[in-house]
């Protein structure tokens, strides 16, 4: 269950490069945490000297780097979620979310007004590090126990959670419904692949962007041009644009490298 003297040598390197890829990244408006993850993976496989291991018998540098580079980025989101309010992962819409119940609203102003607030989460980070290796380490063959149980019965206890803890909160039967049906919902989308987490992202920052469109409109009276002339909202939009477009782009190009140059008929 423990890693051994060579696995250590060939995971610190892994480590160093997963981190330092994770929280720049995970920083950004359009970062998120699979992006990261992904990263990393692509790049321990190209650097590593054991390239034949990925994906059959598994490269301790697949686990190291990518799993580094996504607790780094667990870090990262915070930024965008506490100086922006946008969260660009599940667990920060969680937070933003939690935030919102409590009448605190994530933005420029949030580290003068809410210091504590920040400075605590800050401080979470380094000490829940801390306890997570202490747990960890004598608690891996309960975690690999985990693993074996049959997935009917742990969504079926996870279920049973979620529906305490909805009724819980306004004791309103409508709650119950409504979590039903976006289960329902959730299940369909992982049973066809689509990602859950942009819809959760999307639910939170929806009425957000809404709110705000509206009141920049009102500033502006009605002029479009107040989102492309200021600097910090154009440079926003264009993180916006790299995020949404880039991936797209780079899957093409990946695509044509691929196929290398296409044969001409006639050609000697």
């Amino acid at each position: 269950l423990y890693m051994t003297a060579a696995e250590w040598g060939r995971s610190w390197k892994p480590w160093l490069r997963g981190a330092a890829i994770g929280f720049p990244i995970g920083a950004m408006p359009a970062g998120g945490a699979e992006i990261p993850t992904f990263l990393s993976y692509a790049i321990e496989k190209k650097l590593s000297k054991h390239k034949q291991e990925f994906g059959t018998v598994g490269a301790i540098e697949g686990v190291a780097g990518p799993e580094a580079a996504n607790n780094a980025s667990a870090a990262g989101v915070l930024v965008p979620m506490l100086t922006l309010g946008l969260p660009t992962s599940a667990t920060a819409a969680i937070m933003l979310s939690a935030f919102q119940s409590y009448g605190i609203n994530p933005g420029p102003l949030l580290l003068t007004t809410q210091g504590d607030l920040v400075w605590g989460l800050i401080a979470s980070l380094f000490i829940a590090n801390v306890i997570l290796v202490i747990l960890n380490l004598p608690l891996i063959g309960l975690w690999v126990r985990l693993l074996k149980i049959p997935a009917p019965q742990l969504y079926a206890g996870i279920l049973v959670f979620a529906t305490v803890g909805t009724y819980g909160i306004s004791q309103s039967p409508i709650d119950l419904v409504i979590l039903y049906l976006l289960g329902a919902a959730g299940f369909l989308m992982r049973r066809f692949d689509f990602p859950t987490a942009p819809v959760i992202i999307g639910m939170i920052l929806g009425p957000l962007a809404e709110t705000q469109f509206r009141r920049a409109m009102t500033i502006s009276n009605g002029d479009w041009s107040v989102f492309y002339t200021h600097k910090l909202s154009l440079t926003l939009l264009t993180l916006a644009f790299i995020g949404l477009a880039g991936p797209h782009i780079w899957a093409f190009i990946e695509h044509r490298r691929r196929r290398g140059p296409e044969h001409v008929p006639g050609d000697a």
